[in-house]
């Protein structure tokens, strides 16, 4: 079941969900609004030009008001909200149509989920032929709340567990990494 606004208000004010920093017009009737936060992260080139999962991936990392995202672009970004997911709630991160429409693709490899605290890592590619200028603060996505049939066995504790900033892959981290 996907939360309301009128849910969402509540489990806020009881501390039961945590988002901050929040402006109340953020809480729109099925979602929270997220705006882009200020750290941008781009993979390192490197001697190879090949990047594995079996290791550790460099990034660069930089913290700006303003990051220019060039036509055919990678950067990992980050929400200015930290998020605080009780047991039983998971959540959907979906890009504003809006800026779709500029050839702005917005993912967040899935779903978050419960237990997650952390700000979100977002994966901006641009598809378009002109360079597309993000500014930290705009919205750029929204944050879709629904409640799971009972509390999660396990709750998240993983590799991105607290994250803040443009947090690249762990992959290398994975179990199956360690076998080969």
């Amino acid at each position: 079941m996907i939360l309301s606004d009128r849910t969402i208000l509540r489990m806020l004010a009881e501390g039961t969900l945590g988002i901050s920093p929040l402006e109340p017009a953020q809480v729109q009737p099925a979602s929270v609004d997220i705006r882009l936060g200020n750290t941008f992260s781009v993979v390192e080139d490197t001697s190879s030009g090949i990047i594995t999962m079996e290791h550790e991936i460099r990034y660069k990392t930089i913290e700006t008001d303003t990051y220019l995202l060039l036509p055919g672009q990678f950067v990992l970004a980050t929400t200015m909200e930290y998020v605080t997911l009780p047991d039983n709630l998971t959540a959907f991160v979906e890009g504003r149509s809006s800026l779709g429409r500029m050839g702005l693709f917005i993912q967040n490899a899935g779903w978050v989920d419960p237990g997650f605290r952390g700000e979100i890592t977002l994966e901006l590619f641009n598809a378009n032929r002109c360079a597309i200028e993000l500014r930290a603060g705009r919205r750029v996505g929204q944050l879709v709340l629904a409640e799971m049939d009972a509390p999660a066995l396990h709750p998240y504790s993983g590799k991105y567990q607290g994250q803040t900033g443009a947090t690249g892959s762990r992959v290398y981290l994975d179990p199956e990494a360690e076998a080969e």
